[in-house]
């Protein structure tokens, strides 16, 4: 009889339960989420770590769990790239309007092959898709490498999300009014070949273009991130500052559409700037590295004394 009543008033109070369950769950997220930002991890050396990974199985089994959870970060960030893509059909078509407004509208460009209109409708889609789930996709990452960082480098990280979308935009606003107004009358009046341009070069070079400043603009972020997590120091970054602008200037060059110095030159002198500006971030990322550990060093006394 007990057990009757005990069944009876459980499929009672199971309504209430359930909405009890809906009502708290946002307050236990954010819960579990602040603990998250205030947990500190181990500090301990990378080349202790990779001993212990050559040597201890527990800590092998730890690298294979973190493959498993990159490999579901990457599930989803594909996923909702994916969706945000498909979502950008519908304004692929005024982007390419906008994007052409260098060249005086579409119907100055010329499509030559059957399929070059669509080959072109979809790579302003996929293009517009990135830079619309840019935030989600740097929250992505964010949360693979959050575990790894002191509590203080997680809530710089958590703030640099928008910046880094401001970063990436800016990278492509760059572009669009910098770079291509100096690179397009280069290329379109370096002989007095007619010009009938088509619309599959043309897009390819302009989304292929915006893409790569956009990243460029995120350097300083990711050196901050690698200096938080203690894989770049800032002392090394200001002694290869000479390599460093030899690389740029490699990397100029494959980008940049022309082979002239000038619009090389425009896009050298922005990367050499965010370089230097790493640099500075780099220093920062690193005292905070050692403020924290300091930090945590001194808790940690204060509980052996106590």
């Amino acid at each position: 009889m007990r057990r009757f009543f005990t069944s009876v008033w459980e499929v009672i109070a199971f309504p209430f339960r359930l909405l009890y369950n809906i009502l708290a769950f946002p307050f236990r997220a954010v819960r579990r989420f602040i603990k998250f930002l205030n947990t500190d991890p181990e500090d301990t050396p990378l080349a202790e770590i990779f001993a212990n990974i050559a040597t201890k199985t527990e800590m092998q089994q730890g690298v294979l769990q973190n493959i498993e959870v990159m490999r579901k970060h990457l599930l989803r960030a594909v996923g909702v790239l994916t969706l945000f893509i498909i979502a950008a059909f519908w304004a692929a078509v005024p982007v390419m309007e906008f994007l052409a407004a260098p060249m005086g509208g579409l119907e100055n460009l010329q499509a030559i092959q059957v399929t070059e209109e669509l080959g072109v409708f979809m790579r302003v889609a996929m293009m517009t898709g990135i830079a619309a789930a840019f935030p989600f996709l740097a929250f992505e990452a964010w949360l693979f490498i959050a575990p790894g960082l002191w509590s203080r480098d997680k809530k710089m990280g958590l703030i640099g999300i928008p910046i880094s979308y401001l970063l990436f935009l800016a990278g492509m606003a760059f572009t669009f009014y910098v770079l291509l107004p100096a690179a397009l009358p280069f290329l379109g009046g370096f002989t007095r070949i007619a010009e009938f341009w088509a619309a599959r070069e043309y897009f390819n070079f302009v989304t292929g273009l915006m893409l790569w400043i956009g990243l460029f603009f995120e350097m300083p972020l990711a050196v901050y991130f690698l200096t938080a997590i203690g894989l770049v120091e800032p002392k090394f970054l200001a002694e290869q500052w000479r390599l460093a602008i030899v690389l740029i200037a490699v990397l100029a060059a494959a980008v940049t559409p022309t082979v002239d110095p000038v619009n090389m030159g425009l896009v050298m002198i922005p990367m050499i700037m965010l370089y230097f500006i790493s640099i500075g971030m780099s220093y920062i990322a690193r005292a905070g590295r050692r403020k924290a550990k300091a930090a945590a060093q001194d808790a940690l006394e204060e509980t052996g004394a106590g």
